[in-house]
């Protein structure tokens, strides 16, 4: 059964550095645990693979990958306060920041059988992050998406001063 939904969650009591943003990450991966299975997601996830070949792997993850990038507005949380909306306030609103997405689209395709993982980067010092993606494996390998940049799949940032990886 599902957990009553909120509309969001605020972050803004998180520690600093690599505590706060493994919390972050592990609250991440209890939303996207919990909204796999909501109807709504699992739904749109759906109806945006129903013209595919079956067992087209590839071409599902590209599907969903396209619709976040392409249709989920890259937006800022509010000055000051760090959020996490759940994967339906992101659809219903059609906007989000990286974590948003992020957790959007992992949700999109763990619903639909696809194994997802959390990647935080950083570029500034050891221990700082700035940035989540997602990674689905695809074969032996993981396939980055980063839905907040209009770059194709697999394309991931530049390399990174620090990087946390949680599983799904």
């Amino acid at each position: 059964m599902l957990l009553e939904p909120q509309r969001r969650q605020f972050l803004g009591e998180l520690p600093p550095g690599e505590p706060g943003t493994s919390a972050t990450l592990q609250l991440m991966r209890r939303v996207v645990n919990q909204y796999k299975r909501d109807p709504a997601v699992r739904e749109t996830a759906l109806s945006l693979i129903a013209g595919l070949r079956p067992k087209d792997w590839r071409g599902e993850i590209k599907a969903l990958f396209e619709f976040v990038r392409d249709h989920i507005r890259y937006t800022r949380d509010i000055r000051g306060l760090e959020t996490l909306q759940i994967p339906t306030v992101t659809l219903d609103n059609s906007a989000g920041d990286c974590d948003d997405k992020s957790t959007l689209l992992a949700a999109l395709l763990e619903s639909i059988g696809h194994p997802t993982r959390f990647v935080a980067v950083g570029y500034s010092k050891p221990g700082a992050y700035s940035h989540v993606y997602v990674e689905t494996k695809l074969g032996a390998s993981w396939l980055p998406l980063d839905a907040t940049v209009q770059r194709p799949l697999g394309w991931s940032p530049r390399p990174s001063v620090s990087r946390l990886v949680v599983h799904n």
